[in-house]
Order: C-alpha cells, then structure tokens, then sequence
C-alpha cells in the first residue's frame, strides 16, 4: 500500500564535521533510497537542512557565523550549491525532484497552507519528490523556527504523512547524550500517552554546523504524532535502514502516531499556527469544551497572558497548568482583559459595541489529548 513518506536530514549528517564540506557518500544513500521508495509507488518529501553550511564551506569559512543578515547571505550562496547536488545525483536515477522554500508565514496563512498542500499534491502526481527548505533568506524569524525538525513535522502535518523520519546524528533517543553521558540508556519505542512522562537529559545546541538538537526533534515529534504521523529519529549515516524499519524492524527511536482527525482547518490550526497569548480557563469551562464540544466564553476565562489581536491564535490552559487546546480567539488582548469573567449578555455594554456570543468558536477550536 502507498505510503506519504517525510524524510529529514540534518546538517550534522549531510556535512562532514572536521570541515563541514558535503558527506556526498551519505547523500548518494539517501538518494538512492528515497528514489527506490518512489518508484515503489510512495509519495516522498524530503526536508534538506544544509544550506548554511554548505555556504560556509563554498566561502572558506571555519565557523558558522552568528550574525543574521550574514547567515541569510550564506544560506544563499549554499542553497543553490545543495540543490544542484540533490538534482545531479537523482538526475543519475531518473527521478525529477522540485525545490520549495516555506516560511512559517506560508503555513500561518490559511490560503497559503491551502496552496502548499495543492503543490505537494500536483507534484506526487508528476512523480515528483519535493526537496524542502526553510527559505532563510528572507524569514527574519529563521532561527528560531529554522531548526527544520519542526518544519518537517509541519510539512507532515500538512500532507497528511504516514511516516515522518528525522536524520540525525545518533542511532536512536537516550535518556541523555551518549557522547557526554556513557551511562545514557536508549529509548525504542515512545506511545503517545508516555510523550508527557518522558524524562531525558537534552540540550538544546546541535553540531557546530546545524542549528538543531535533539530538544527540537523531540518538539517535531510531538507535533508529528499529535497529527496523526509515525514518527522515527534515526542515524542519518544509514538513511537504507528507512525501507527496514517501513518493512517493519526496529531500527531507532519510534513515537506512534494519534489517531488522524479528518478536520483540516483544525489541523492548520492545531500545527500551522503559531500561538500569541494563552486563556487560562476554569473548571466548568474545561468541560464544556472537553466532554461537551462547546465554544469558549468569556464567563469561563480567569487570565489571559500574551499580546494578541482578533483571529490570532491562543493556547488554552486548564487549572493545572496543562496546554489544554488552541483555537482562533474573536477578542483582543485589551477587551477580552475587560470581559474575562463575564456572562455573554453583558460584554457588549462593557465595551460598548457589538460582539461576538464566543471568544472562540468550536468550528475555530482544537482540543488535544492528553
């Protein structure tokens, strides 16, 4: 049965890390593999870090540089290098591939994600694997969401994946760095009830090419699966072990995926959106929206944090303390501060104007499992 495959590989695997030049043995491997896999009649997406690093090493430069409008400029230079590599060597296998620059912006965007999702569609269907990148050069943002772990488990998200597998530099996820920690124990299987006991000793820097580590493949794991993805990081040296572990051996570290919601405007919502503020909700007003299915109103918010406007999206928390759901408020920070609290009836002689019944609405709403 045909599969939609995401496959990211990270800096640290597609470099060599002496001198940051291409690891082309590695990247021929992964080619390989990946054209074997389309041509068995999956649908493939590759998400390919690298650009800064192979700009970098085509500028003679030891280190990579922090300053962000130098970094934008190299990943400039490397983009075009990467490509061609990519495009020569699946040129050798007879498999085309197409290039698409995102920013988080595009995925904010309800057209936008709408058109991406088009794109990725039409070019399955030409038999096409897409090569993904951030588009450094222009998102000003591009650090702090360019990790591309967490565009991979986007784009996933987005074409609605079966498998999201993320490269790295090690086997498998150890409840620490095995470099640093010999004692390090290694972690097979993650189901989603156990995402939120996971207990492991992460930092946050990667190799001194990439900008990732294995905190972000954790957060684009768990956006992954909340999505309905199976989602596997494994070493990026051995990029043949994907078809295995497809096949069914276990090879890495897997998370299992949640159960698909059939909603795509929720999902957009859900893993597109880049939340502003959090609603602090209570009790009754948890239920209402957990067991019930309601809309959120004003009557049961107790605080609001953040510095939001009308259709931003928030993070809902209960009592605990506990990411509840998220949804597309109908208030600004300034008015829902006035309202919090209070009965529907009453907010539009508050404010003074006419108002939406909901802060938001069900259709607007989703609710995580937790």
């Amino acid at each position: 049965m045909s599969k939609t495959i995401v496959v990211k590989i990270g800096t640290s695997s597609l470099t060599r890390l002496e001198t940051g030049n291409l690891a082309l043995s590695t990247i021929a491997s992964l080619v390989e593999t990946l054209t074997n896999l389309r041509q068995q009649g999956n649908r493939v997406i590759l998400v390919s870090s690298g650009a800064v690093g192979v700009g970098c090493g085509r500028l003679c430069l030891t280190e990579r540089p922090r300053n962000i409008n130098i970094k934008q400029a190299i990943a400039a230079v490397g983009q075009g290098r990467l490509i061609r590599v990519y495009d020569d060597l699946f040129s050798n296998l007879g498999q085309p591939i197409a290039q698409i620059l995102l920013t988080r912006r595009d995925l904010m965007d309800r057209n936008s994600y709408v058109n991406a999702n088009n794109t990725f569609n039409a070019l399955f269907e030409l038999g096409v694997i897409p090569i993904v990148n951030e588009n450094d050069t222009v998102a000003t943002d591009e650090l702090k969401f360019g990790d591309n772990d967490t565009l991979s488990a986007l784009v996933a998200s987005l074409v609605e994946a079966d498998w999201l597998f993320l490269l790295t530099d090690v086997d498998k996820l150890y409840s620490a760095d095995p470099r640093i920690v010999p004692s390090a124990v290694p972690i097979d299987l993650v189901n989603s009830d156990e995402f939120a006991q996971l207990e492991i000793n992460v930092s946050e820097g990667g190799s001194g090419w990439g900008t990732g580590g294995m905190i972000t493949k954790l957060r684009a794991a768990k956006i992954a699966s909340s999505a309905g993805v199976t989602t596997v990081i494994t070493n990026g040296k051995t990029p043949y072990n994907i078809s295995k572990i497809i096949a069914g051996e276990a090879i890495g570290t897997k998370f299992t995926a949640q159960p698909k919601t059939e909603n795509a405007r929720k999902r957009w919502i859900a893993n597109g959106l880049v939340s502003t503020g959090r609603i602090h909700l209570d009790d009754g007003a948890v239920n209402a929206l957990c067991k019930q299915g309601k809309s959120l109103l004003a009557a049961g918010i107790t605080t609001i944090e953040g510095n939001f406007s009308v259709s931003d999206a928030v993070d809902l928390i209960n009592s605990q303390g506990e990411i509840i759901g998220k949804g597309i408020v109908n208030y600004s920070y300034d008015d829902l501060d006035l309202v919090k609290g209070q009965k529907s009836a009453n907010i539009s002689q508050i404010l003074g104007y006419q108002t939406p019944e909901t802060v938001i609405h069900r259709d607007n709403l989703v609710i995580f499992d937790n």
